[in-house]
């Protein structure tokens, strides 16, 4: 099918989304941007977000966190750092890893625990944001 866009999304643990969908649109650096069939190439950082995937069956809301986006003649390929649908996360689940990495941060015994401890909050303050927003 010619007005179908091959959408590939990789996380590190595995391939999250294999298929043909009508467009895509992306949470990139500089805003978003959606990608149909027949886009012009380019390549994309990615900030924390969603990207919503337009299929034949409606629309899937994915949070993604790092990496960035490939679009080529064959298509469009993400290549995340972490994924999650959105449908599957668990808010309370969220909240607990949220209060455990503020804590981790206000303990912290040095400048990188901290950081990376702030790192966390930033996700899944994001990840947060993007669930109460898909309800």
């Amino acid at each position: 099918m010619a007005d179908k866009l091959k959408f590939d999304l990789v996380s590190p643990e595995a391939r999250v989304f294999s298929g043909e969908v009508d467009m895509v649109v992306v949470p990139g650096a500089e805003g978003d941007f959606g990608v149909l069939a027949g886009h012009a190439p380019f390549m994309a950082t990615i900030r924390t977000g969603t990207i919503d995937v337009h299929a034949e069956s409606g629309i899937t809301r994915i949070f993604i966190h790092g990496g960035f986006a490939e679009v080529t003649p064959q298509g469009l390929t993400i290549l995340a750092e972490e994924t999650a649908e959105l449908a599957t996360l668990d808010a309370a689940d969220i909240r607990q890893k949220l209060e455990a990495a503020r804590l981790r941060a206000k303990d912290a015994a040095d400048d990188n625990a901290r950081d990376q401890a702030e790192a966390d909050i930033a996700r899944l303050e994001a990840m947060q944001a993007a669930m109460e927003l898909a309800h």
